[in-house]
């Protein structure tokens, strides 16, 4: 591609990301930006909706779908337990039923016996469908196809997000609603929006107009905020805001970004009624051993990515795990109920850039649009790797074992900890970049039990307890909606046999196998056949790949 063009595409990208992180109101203040006269026009580029679902694309919903034979890991943090017959009525589970015992045949002719539709699961593993609290679907530059992102989610098992945001928020209304109708191929979707988007009522400028914004998406689609503490985003606007969501059942989450920790940090949050900090954003800074504020070089500049990633892990040394003012922090938050959302796979290209650029996946599921935006340059978001030393890598690399310190001393002091991914960013896919997620959970100190709780009913609680409500998934029992992750090896040995492109194991006779990967999702009594999922998205990369092959680009 000429370089002109990278450039364009790079600033569409910007802009984008931008208007998405401070809302459409606040950017539609802000001037466009200077094009130079010899520039071409270029079109308008938008977010494309998923396709209507094809006939052939899942099974059921049926009358009645019987899961058969399946070792069950329900989301409580209980042990495995099987073998299980599932009974799934539409889209609700109604029965699980003990199917004989381990190391015995089954039981034959065992009821129901009366199933539209059966799938042999013999040998395999059932998980409630997992819960994705910290996603986005692209951006009309490097994404732009809904479907790409929904796919590669399913692929993987993930049957439910929170978009912090999804998409602009009249797209985001519109495919909430038609994934609950079951016209797309698509995860259950919580719309969370940032104030001031979609609608026409000015910049959010004060107290009493973040009220009247919520007040507004409480009636207009909107599930919960999401908070950068940036610009417009003081700490009175995000008070205010907080205050009226409790009001109205809207759940609130916030990325605390670095200009805005200054004013309120993730306790002083936690004590305005936050729901999730998500990232790692203001959890030290509410707990540092000098000062209050993270100890930044002189040169520091938000703007300039390198630095603000680069120096973003130099805060591990300013905190003391186990210290007072860490026990703390920790006991604040859980008495506010805050959930910790820690997103640890988007940040880990930081501790192991070449083993994120090189990751199995890349040259089949990403899109070539999209890893253009991964590589280094000044003018998209997350695309930091300047000149990425040793030192940094071992910086964040400390830093990790701190944050995990602390996810893990909340967990074990009964904090919730849930599980989101945040990709599209930093070399990290949609569904591969979830999987990671479980397997940072666990070196973090989660039992594997722990960490399947963490992505499945701890997700769903947070979800839920804004409006009051009792999750209606998130554990596999009757009564529950009919999500479920199907797997033919043990997840709990290994999360590795999760990933899309499976795992590399050497079999008993000596030979290199791949083994792994999702069997079938199931999501709200729609089962998806993994693989063709995967085969779909291959086929856009391919497709992409052979377009600018054509042209030369």
């Amino acid at each position: 591609m000429g370089r002109s063009a990278a450039a364009v595409r790079r600033l569409g990208s910007l802009a984008f990301a931008l208007a998405m992180a401070i809302g459409t109101a606040l950017a539609a203040t802000q001037p466009a930006l200077a094009q130079a006269p010899s520039a071409a026009p270029v079109a308008k580029r938008v977010m494309h909706p998923a396709p209507p679902r094809r006939t052939n694309e899942g099974l059921g919903p049926y009358r009645k779908l019987v899961i058969r034979g399946v070792t069950l890991i329900d989301g409580t943090g209980a042990p495995p337990r099987g073998p299980v017959d599932i009974v799934i009525e539409g889209d609700k589970i109604t029965d699980v039923i003990q199917a004989g015992w381990p190391g015995l045949p089954l039981k034959s002719n065992r009821a129901p016996l009366d199933a539209d539709k059966e799938i042999d699961a013999t040998g395999m593993y059932a998980l409630p469908g997992f819960v994705d609290l910290h996603v986005h679907g692209g951006d009309p530059v490097k994404s732009p196809d809904l479907e790409y992102a929904y796919k590669l989610w399913l692929a993987h098992g993930v049957t439910t997000v929170r978009g912090v945001s999804l998409a602009p928020h009249d797209i985001a209304v519109s495919e909430k609603a038609r994934s609950a109708r079951g016209e797309i191929v698509a995860p259950r979707i919580y719309n969370y929006q940032t104030l001031g988007s979609g609608w026409s009522g000015g910049r959010i400028d004060g107290p009493a107009k973040a009220r009247a914004w919520v007040q507004w998406a409480a009636k207009n689609g909107v599930d919960g905020i999401k908070f950068f503490a940036l610009m417009d985003e003081t700490p009175e606007v995000m008070t205010a805001a907080i205050d009226e969501a409790k009001k109205l059942g809207l759940g609130t989450v916030a990325h605390i970004s670095p200009p805005g920790v200054a004013g309120m940090n993730a306790r002083q949050m936690g004590d305005a009624g936050l729901g999730t900090v998500t990232h790692f954003y203001g959890h030290f800074e509410s707990m540092l051993k000098a000062g209050r504020l993270q100890k930044f070089p002189n040169d520091y500049n938000f703007y300039d990515e390198a630095k603000r990633f680069g120096e973003a892990a130099e805060i591990w040394d300013e905190v003391e795990p186990g210290s007072p003012e860490w026990v703390a922090y920790l006991e604040a938050q859980k008495a506010h109920h805050v959930d910790f959302d820690p997103t640890m796979t988007i940040y880990a290209a930081s501790r192991d850039l070449m083993r994120a650029k090189n990751a199995d996946w890349h040259s089949i599921y990403t899109l070539p649009s999209l890893r253009d935006y991964f590589v280094s340059t000044r003018d998209n978001h997350g695309s930091y790797f300047y000149d990425w030393t040793t030192g940094n890598e071992v910086a964040w690399r400390n830093f990790y074992a701190r944050f995990m310190r602390l996810v893990n001393d909340y967990k074990n002091m009964g904090g919730r900890v849930s599980t989101g991914s945040d990709s599209g960013f930093i070399w990290k896919l949609y569904g591969f970049g979830y999987i990671e997620e479980l397997e940072l959970l666990q070196e973090a100190g989660f039992t594997p039990l722990e960490v399947i709780q963490a992505a499945t009913s701890n997700g769903a609680r947070t979800l839920a307890d804004p409006k009051g409500e009792v999750p209606s998934f998130g554990i596999v029992k009757p009564g529950m909606s009919a999500d479920l992750v199907i797997v033919p090896e043990n997840p709990l040995a290994n999360f590795k046999t999760l990933y899309g492109t499976g795992h590399e194991r050497l079999s008993a006779d000596n030979k290199v196998e791949r083994v792994g990967g999702v069997k079938w999702t199931v999501t709200r009594g729609v089962a998806y056949d993994a693989h063709a999922l995967l085969a779909d998205v291959k086929a856009m990369v391919d497709k992409q790949k052979a377009e600018r092959a054509a042209t030369g680009k």
